[in-house]
């Protein structure tokens, strides 16, 4: 019997994340020979987008007013970063989102569609991940989810999530070998060029800092780490002349951008050798002298930690020819 695979249109979707849902498992059914396809393909949209006519070629279907209980539900990335006002024009979805899981439907949510499986709950407790660069905010605005930045999807029960880019599809595989099996899921990676070995989404990660505040004692210390990064042996060293104690300023400091003062200094560092290793040909010790360390065990630690490779293996993924 057909699967029943509904996947949310919502407002602010990404139009390649669709696209990409929609291609995996379209290209799943023609590959299954036989009348009956694995999935049942549905669209699902909120009553004021709702006008009965088709979306991407189906049949859109009101949450309000669908009757339909499904088997696996997809939600979608989104074009915008202001993740709260997206939740507030999708807020009709989460009682749809809840409901549809008591009943017994999988869930699972590509890139910053976690944002939104979140917002209903459900992942409280939960393991997901979402894209690397939006795991700040999302930790701070579901702080209850167990959150795995570097992970590029999660599985913890019916629940599901990936990362971001390409993540789309690692999840997307697993859900095709989930309900059709192995060899489908080799197939369907072959044929959309997929690397079934890549598990981690860390070293896609841009470290971009927080700046949007009204803090002008952390905006100090931002601006004389990174301006500072190289030559900084002790944090102390810049934070003497800022007037609030060294307890205060670590603790204003992380509520504005999510990190303490060490750990933003260490990504200032490994940012800037990212570039090195992206764009020029210095050697790795010349890298370590320009951006600050003084122990090379201690570099490769933090940048294997942060970057999920040695700094070597990224140099040969990334180095711009």
């Amino acid at each position: 019997m057909s699967k029943k695979l509904g996947l949310i249109v919502p407002h602010d979707y990404k139009l390649l994340s669709i696209a990409a849902i929609l291609e995996v498992f379209e290209t799943t059914n023609k590959l299954t020979s036989g009348d009956e396809k694995p999935f049942d393909i549905m669209i699902f949209q909120s009553k004021e987008q709702n006008d009965q006519g088709n979306v991407f070629g189906y049949k859109s279907n009101a949450i309000e007013t669908s009757d339909s209980i499904l088997d696996l539900i997809l939600i979608p990335a989104f074009t915008t970063d202001n993740m709260s006002e997206m939740i507030k024009k999708n807020k009709s979805f989460i009682p749809w989102l809840q409901k549809q899981h008591k009943a017994g439907a999988e869930l699972a949510s590509f890139c910053t569609g976690a944002f939104l499986f979140a917002a209903s709950g459900l992942l409280n407790e939960k393991l997901a991940t979402t894209h690397v660069d939006a795991c700040s905010a999302f930790t701070k605005a579901f702080p209850m989810v167990k959150l795995k930045p570097e992970e590029t999807l999660t599985a913890d029960g019916s629940l599901y999530t990936s990362g971001g880019s390409t993540s789309t599809f690692h999840l997307l595989i697993l859900l095709v070998q989930k309900f059709c099996g192995n060899e489908m899921a080799v197939k369907i990676a072959k044929i959309f060029s997929i690397d079934l070995n890549r598990y981690k989404q860390s070293y896609f990660s841009t470290f971009r800092p927080n700046h949007l505040h009204n803090d002008s004692l952390v905006a100090m210390l931002q601006q004389k780490i990174e301006s500072q990064y190289h030559s900084i042996e002790k944090l102390e060293e810049i934070t003497k002349d800022i007037p609030t104690s060294a307890r205060n300023m670590t603790r204003r400091f992380k509520q504005v951008t999510g990190i303490p003062p060490i750990e933003y200094l260490q990504n200032i560092r490994v940012e800037s050798s990212k570039k090195y290793l992206e764009q020029t040909q210095l050697s790795i010790s010349e890298i370590i002298e320009k951006t600050g360390y003084n122990d090379p065990k201690a570099f490769r630690k933090v940048f294997y930690k942060m970057v999920g490779m040695k700094p070597i293996e990224y140099r040969e993924k990334f180095r711009v020819q």
